[in-house]
């Protein structure tokens, strides 16, 4: 694969993303995050090599006030997932994101995120998501993955090792 991939899809039409919901009827097979609660995280509808775009539809258990407000932590966790899943190694783990929350999302929208992987180096992948709520921009950030050898949890750290 190239070291640097890119891929302007920034914004898709209501339109377009039920099309690819009727006409997504290929098995997609993650290697990674395969237990994920896909109620809390979204639901992927298109997979390639460097594109994931995820559904997240937002519900009561996510709502922070009375006005149903959404916490930012399911938006950022389904932005996660799309990162990941553009990866999909299944060893993959994220080191660092750098990430805006541009408007609110409430109780009953429909995010879409588009994740795109930018540049592969070695181990290293950094992928781009974007989430959007009809044509509002409301996520962006970057995600800086990392692909270990085995699962984060049997690696040996320095400290164990000594």
């Amino acid at each position: 694969m190239a070291d640097n991939v890119e891929n302007n899809d920034d914004v898709l039409e209501d339109d377009s993303i039920e099309s690819v919901l009727q006409d997504s009827k290929e098995e997609i097979i993650l290697k990674t995050h395969t237990k994920i609660n896909k109620y809390l995280c979204g639901e992927i509808i298109e997979h390639s090599e460097i594109k994931v775009l995820l559904r997240f539809e937002t519900n009561e258990d996510m709502v922070v006030d009375d006005y149903g407000l959404i916490h930012g932590g399911f938006i950022f966790g389904a932005a996660d997932f799309a990162a990941m899943s553009v990866v999909n190694e299944k060893n993959v783990v994220l080191v660092a994101s750098d990430s805006e929350f541009l408007s609110p999302v409430k109780l009953g929208d429909i995010v879409t995120f588009t994740a795109i992987l930018r540049q592969t180096e070695g181990r290293k992948r950094n992928v781009d998501v974007k989430a959007f709520v009809h044509d509002i921009k409301v996520f962006e950030g970057e995600f800086k993955t990392v692909i270990t050898e085995r699962h984060v949890l049997k690696l040996k750290l320095l400290d164990e090792e000594r």
